[in-house]
């Protein structure tokens, strides 16, 4: 049982599930859903559309080259059982897996490093704006005894 990736969006095509398009010159596509079939029946470009994953490495949001993409690739080899074999590929591919999962957070770390020195700016220029709306604990203390004091004054005319 192999899951496929969908062509449009590079996401799983699991066995029964989803779309296939095969083309007169004997070529497959594999779709994961009806959005993507529709997408490419309509000739759209998947590296213009913010949702495929296409888009998110041309626009450098995740990782385009790294070592551990070798591991999924296809391989159409067939390999004869063997218990030991399947039981050493399972736990290296768990590690792969631990392996890219680091990267990912490593390269997304690195992506948002610039954006708390935007946030803080954004919230200082938002501060500045409304600068007049902000007042400082000590100006309220002194409202309020102000006000306490003309209540005193006008309960002793009273």
């Amino acid at each position: 049982m192999r899951i496929e990736t969908c062509y449009v969006c590079s996401g799983p095509c699991y066995p029964g599930h989803g779309l296939t398009f095969f083309r007169n010159d004997a070529k497959v596509f594999k779709f994961c859903r009806s959005k993507c079939h529709k997408t490419f029946k309509n000739k759209l470009n998947p590296r213009k559309l913010r949702w495929t994953k296409a888009f998110r490495k041309a626009a450098g949001k995740e990782m385009a080259m790294d070592t551990s993409f070798d591991f999924e690739r296809l391989r159409n080899r067939p390999v004869k059982y063997d218990r030991e074999l399947m039981k050493t590929t399972v736990r290296a591919m768990e590690r792969v897996q631990k392996v890219k999962e680091a990267r990912e957070k490593r390269f997304w770390d690195k992506r948002m490093e610039g954006n708390k020195e935007l946030t803080k700016e954004r919230e200082l220029a938002e501060v500045r704006q409304g600068l007049d709306l902000i007042v400082s604990p000590l100006a309220q203390e002194e409202m309020q005894k102000v006000t306490q004091k003309a209540a005193t004054r006008s309960k002793q005319k009273a």
